[in-house]
């Protein structure tokens, strides 16, 4: 019996046992890549509750009183008799560290607080106004991205008047603040030529001017990135690979280059969302729409507190789905990319 025999009968295996070896299985790329971003957005959401919990507690004034107050629709000190009640039924007596624990299971349960001007519960309404700033806000970002990719295809990496004009105009729009653009288009087409509403209103009519003031700055930022992408997407290979199949310029770039260079500019589209929905307020408040712009405003100046936090967390909410939305579209735009 050879060393490797006695080796093998020690170990009470026979050299020609093929029994195959028990190994862990590691769980794909694809899971541990999920469940770290689902925990980032988690982590974002928590930051953003602990944030607006922590600005109710420090925020000045007393909290019964300011409740009483909006309630009653008088302003006036409240004495302690009159604060009581108000303290024991939310607690606002109770340490802050219970306060806190309370704020995030009442968060976890899908409960936001209670108005202090409206006296409804802060999910009601939201859910009352959350529509129309939803559409503003994705129709915003449609539009943005249709002017994005028609200039981005027809100037980008050209020479000559064509490219300059092109780089010129997203400059140009990229540093427009939507309230000048909002009153410009206000008073141009609106009050002057009386084409749309002076408000909004619900209708599509309605609708143009506040999505423009939204979506030409954006237009601006999110063309200047894909713009820059374009003309080093002109340079590759599998440009002159595909004029050499006798494919005409326009196909060339709509075809093959645009979608390679328009991935830098979706990166930044989940951050987009978060912006158009803070640009959604300036929005709403020039041509007199409904939606949650209009309520944070309203709510900020009559320190509802509750509301104001409501709206904030909803917002973050909606950044953070916004992110793992574009994280997905990348690999649906070009199936070759593994989003890190």
């Amino acid at each position: 019996m050879t060393v490797l025999d006695d080796r093998a009968s020690a170990d009470g295996a026979s050299p020609t046992d093929n029994t195959p070896t028990v190994s862990r299985r590691r769980p794909p790329r694809a899971v541990v890549r999920w469940g770290a971003k689902l925990g980032s957005a988690v982590l974002v959401l928590w930051a953003a509750a602990s944030i607006t919990f922590l600005l109710q507690v420090i925020a000045p004034g007393d909290r019964a009183t300011l409740l009483l107050n909006l309630s009653s629709g008088l302003s006036r000190e409240r004495t302690p008799d009159e604060t009581a009640p108000v303290n024991a039924q939310y607690g606002f007596t109770d340490p802050v560290w219970q306060q806190y624990l309370h704020y995030l299971g009442g968060l976890l349960r899908g409960d936001l607080g209670t108005s202090y001007q409206l006296g409804q519960p802060v999910t009601e309404i939201i859910a009352a106004q959350v529509g129309p700033t939803l559409v503003l806000t994705f129709s915003a970002l449609i539009v943005a991205w249709i002017l994005v990719l028609f200039l981005t295809t027809l100037t980008a990496g050209r020479r000559g008047p064509w490219g300059a004009v092109g780089s010129f105009i997203e400059t140009v729009s990229a540093g427009l603040p939507q309230y000048w653009i909002g009153s410009i288009l206000l008073v141009v087409f609106a009050i002057n030529l009386g084409w749309f509403p002076v408000e909004s209103g619900t209708g599509v009519r309605g609708l143009v001017l506040p999505v423009l003031t939204l979506a030409i700055p954006l237009a601006g930022f999110l063309g200047q990135i894909a713009r820059d992408e374009f003309a080093r997407a002109l340079d590759q290979p599998f440009v002159l690979t595909a004029r050499s199949r006798g494919l005409g310029e326009l196909s060339v770039r709509s075809r093959h280059v645009l979608r390679h260079s328009v991935l830098p500019a979706i990166t930044v589209s989940g951050w987009a969302m978060g912006a158009l929905l803070s640009g959604a307020v300036i929005a709403e408040t020039v041509f007199a729409r409904a939606g949650i712009g209009q309520t944070l405003v309203s709510a900020a100046t009559s320190r509802d507190v509750p509301l104001v936090s409501g709206i904030v967390i909803f917002v973050a909410l909606i950044y953070t789905i916004a992110n793992l939305a574009v994280d997905a579209l990348y690999t649906v735009i070009d199936p070759r990319i593994e989003v890190p």
